[in-house]
């Protein structure tokens, strides 16, 4: 049997260090819990950062695949295959108005496509804001709100102003949209205030929101700015959608739903039959298991028993995207703690913890999870 450490070095040897070392090597996962190459069992309380929303090898999910694969894996965008028609039209039935939908990769391919039908408006400025993370494509990234992520490949894409989250940006008749986050994840888990994105969708310029992190059940609604009756011009999506499968979205409702016409954009891979079987499978089990009610009682639970724990200064977030303050720098310090006890979570930079765990999580393992991180923080 090849071990951790020889993984590791054989990573070392031929990967990109652009991630550094991971600290573990993941070979086989069950729902919420993975094992790694020495026989070690992890709750795994990250989700491949919201993306595993049923966990790891769930079977309506494997089924689909399975059989998708069975028919054909791949056919271009130059012929319709059912799976994309029936995942484009649950989408927007989830969304709750007509609409269309371009399919993609990740998020930052959604948020590349949204970027450039802003543009097809004939204005040129989109407006992001600061702390926001969008993608690391040139396009993604310029949208990005923050410069340490920036600055090495500058120049970017010209017309993006950035303004401060919570606040309202200064529109023009140059400006095409606006675009944000309903929680700012990367920022650390930090909500948008109440009634802010009403406030941005009153705005002369369309509202795109991204919800590659916050969307498909995560907040304990299809998707976050449903939370306050919020009607976006463009909501883009990823992570979450293909339960552990690549695929990204872009949702364009009203006059927006025409801009992008033939030859404007387009995706080899985007939407691909397998992908969009996962993903009708994921939507699927998160309706008949009742995952969206589910999330959001467990997540406000932990959100509870979390804010009780000596260390912690707040918690941030809703449902099951939530983000642990400590009153000490000691994020880093924590992860690690918790690992070694057989949980993993995320440290965004040095004093928040971001959970995002599969959606089916159940109590016990909410329950382990709170205990080892209110250890982890104590010691």
């Amino acid at each position: 049997m090849t071990t951790s450490s020889q993984w590791t070095d054989r990573w070392r040897a031929v990967m990109s260090d652009n991630y550094g070392t991971p600290p573990v090597v993941i070979v086989r996962g069950a729902g919420a819990l993975v094992w790694d190459a020495d026989g070690n069992e992890y709750l795994d309380m990250v989700a491949g950062i919201a993306v595993n929303a049923l966990g790891h090898a769930h079977p309506a999910v494997q089924e689909a695949v399975a059989t998708q694969m069975g028919q054909y894996g791949h056919t271009s965008n130059l012929a319709i295959h059912p799976a994309g028609v029936e995942l484009a039209e649950r989408l927007i039935a989830l969304a709750g108005r007509p609409g269309r939908v371009f399919f993609c990769n990740s998020g930052a391919e959604a948020n590349e496509a949204a970027f450039k039908v802003a543009r097809l408006t004939g204005r040129r400025v989109v407006h992001s804001a600061e702390g926001a993370f969008h993608g690391r494509t040139m396009g993604a990234l310029s949208l990005t709100g923050q410069p340490a992520k920036r600055s090495p490949f500058e120049p970017l894409v010209p017309g993006v102003e950035y303004f401060g989250f919570g606040e309202i940006p200064e529109v023009g008749p140059e400006s095409a949209a606006v675009i944000i986050e309903p929680v700012q994840g990367e920022a650390g888990v930090i909500p948008a205030p109440a009634g802010y994105l009403a406030d941005l969708a009153a705005l002369d310029a369309l509202l795109i929101v991204d919800e590659v992190q916050t969307g498909v059940g995560r907040t304990g609604a299809w998707f976050a700015h449903q939370h306050e009756d919020v009607a976006p011009d463009m909501v883009t999506l990823a992570k979450g959608l293909g339960g552990g499968l690549p695929i990204g979205a872009l949702l364009t409702f009203g006059e927006t739903a025409e801009l992008l016409q033939p030859g404007h954009h387009g995706s080899t891979f985007g939407g691909n039959p397998a992908a969009c079987a996962a993903a009708l499978a994921v939507i699927a089990e998160i309706e008949s298991e009742g995952l969206l009610q589910h999330a959001a009682d467990l997540g406000a639970r932990m959100a509870s028993d979390l804010a009780a724990v000596p260390g912690v200064a707040a918690v941030r977030g809703r449902g099951l995207l939530l983000g642990v303050v400590l009153d000490q720098p000691i994020a880093k310090a924590v992860e690690l703690s918790c690992r070694s006890n057989g949980v993993l979570v995320n440290a965004i930079g040095d004093t928040v913890i971001r959970l995002a765990p599969p959606l089916n999580l159940t109590t016990e393992h909410a329950d382990r999870a709170v205990a080892t991180l209110a250890d982890g923080i104590s010691s």
